[in-house]
């Protein structure tokens, strides 16, 4: 944990992970990962996260509701670095949404497939068994 300016405010983990519906074990994981940095408040101990620090973490939620992984997350949080260099980080994660662009389509591709071969499968038991529609 880092330690922070004393005017910094500072939001406490249960309060982060309350607000964005996560758990705190989730947090403190992905400091392991060095996704995010956590901050030691003053008066308790405990971790706490900056109004920056929040938005990050919001970030990464979106990014992983998209289908990117923790080592994505990395390489972009390396990317990014501690200079926070944004033109840094946006073209690798323009190619990593791109890759998993083409992953959706395969499996949209893959679920059509199998929609039309379940119609058809439905189709031929229907009428083998001249099953009335009601």
């Amino acid at each position: 944990m880092d330690r922070i300016a004393e005017d910094e405010e500072l939001i406490p983990i249960g309060d982060v992970a309350t607000t964005l519906g996560i758990t705190t074990r989730t947090l403190r994981y992905w400091e392991e990962m060095g996704l995010i940095k956590s901050y030691q408040r003053p008066e308790g101990g405990s971790r706490a996260y900056t109004p920056y620090m929040l938005r990050r973490i919001k970030f990464i939620l979106k990014l992983k509701a998209l289908g990117l992984t923790i080592r994505e997350l990395q390489d972009l949080a390396e990317a990014y670095g501690d200079a926070r260099r944004t033109e840094n980080m946006i073209p690798r994660l323009i190619g990593m949404l791109d890759i998993h662009i083409h992953k959706v389509d395969e499996k949209i591709g893959e679920l059509s497939s199998l929609r039309r071969d379940i119609v058809t499968y439905r189709q031929k038991m229907f009428d083998k068994f001249n099953v009335s529609k009601e």
